[in-house]
């Protein structure tokens, strides 16, 4: 399948995963691109870089609002079902939240069937696992949330929930999917709502003013720290596969500790200040312990996906992109 000639929609558009997809859907010769985006948690300084594009396409509106949904995905060839709440802004407004990840989800998929969408690839996140234990987590294994913090528990649930709207969706209406559990995303027009992400950001500022970077407890929590771009491409791919119906982990498959992370900072910056470790006091933290294991393997086998950008490499685009937003 080409995104040649065709129209996309992408709810949540005005965020960093939203902009780094209409890129990608811009290179790869789409005809039209519908951002939708309602600016609660998206800013328009995310994709002020696009909107000189004629093909891209503002669009004021809330997923909450079946029919402004509807509107936007008249004549879309697919959608990217990214608008959420992530941790942060969940335990801030647990109500919206809920309703958005749900009922906003419920919203899209209706208007997907109404307006003859061929496919809804839909954000989800490997919080939907919990604290499920395992060497290798697959996408088969079951989850366990019952003694994660009640906030991830939420938003964990929120996006397992997602997943079966969207099989219920393909099973009852035919409508055809796939669903992409993201790792810890981050990179260029990086927000503040994402905690694991936040890391990278705060450990950056310490050592840009000097500071000894903290890192919290032992250092040996581990996160599958993926780039923006690996994450859009994997969007990309998910929508014009042949397959579909899965859900697959968009991740590394690369368990770092948070010391990996303070090192790669360091080493980008070519500093060499000494980490301080301090007690963990997080109000809010994901799940997460000293082993994760996400496997990658299926999405590789199914939509024929890689993640290209290590952690460093990574790390030292957003700091370059970080350095020209301050020139």
């Amino acid at each position: 399948m080409s995104a040649t000639g065709k129209t996309y929609l992408i709810t949540g558009g005005a965020s960093l995963i939203g902009s780094h997809l209409a890129d990608a859907l811009l290179a790869a010769d789409a005809k039209e691109l519908r951002l939708l985006d309602n600016f609660s948690l998206g800013t328009p300084d995310t994709i002020a870089h696009l909107l000189h594009d004629p093909r891209v396409r503002l669009v004021r509106g809330d997923i909450l609002r079946l029919n402004e949904v509807l509107e936007a995905a008249q004549g879309a060839a697919g959608i990217f079902a990214l608008a959420g709440f992530l941790t942060i802004p969940m335990l801030a407004n647990p109500a919206l939240g809920v309703q958005v990840n749900t009922v906003g989800l419920l919203n899209t998929l209706e208007a997907a069937r109404f307006a003859g969408v061929g496919r809804v690839v839909f954000a989800s996140s490997v919080a939907a696992y919990g604290n499920t234990e395992a060497a290798t987590l697959t996408e088969d294994l079951p989850t366990l949330t019952a003694t994660l913090s009640p906030v991830s528990a939420v938003y964990g649930v929120s996006k397992l929930f997602g997943e079966s709207l969207c099989r219920l969706y393909a099973q009852k209406h035919g409508l055809t999917f796939n669903a992409l559990r993201f790792g810890s995303v981050y990179g260029e027009r990086q927000h503040a709502r994402a905690v694991n992400a936040n890391f990278i950001a705060e450990t950056y500022a310490q050592v840009r003013r000097g500071e000894r970077p903290v890192i919290i407890g032992d250092g040996r929590e581990v996160h599958d720290y993926i780039h923006v771009t690996d994450v859009a491409a994997g969007c990309l791919a998910a929508m014009m596969s042949g397959k579909h119906g899965a859900v697959m982990n968009l991740v590394t498959g690369v368990d770092s500790t948070l010391v990996d992370v303070v090192r790669a900072v360091l080493t980008v910056c070519g500093s060499s200040l000494e980490p301080e470790f301090k007690p963990d006091t997080r109000a809010v933290r994901s799940a997460g312990g000293t082993h994760l294991g996400f496997s990658p393997a299926r999405a590789r086998e199914t939509i024929g996906w890689n993640p290209r950008v290590t952690l460093e490499e990574g790390i030292r685009r957003y700091v370059a992109w970080l350095k020209v937003q301050a020139a």
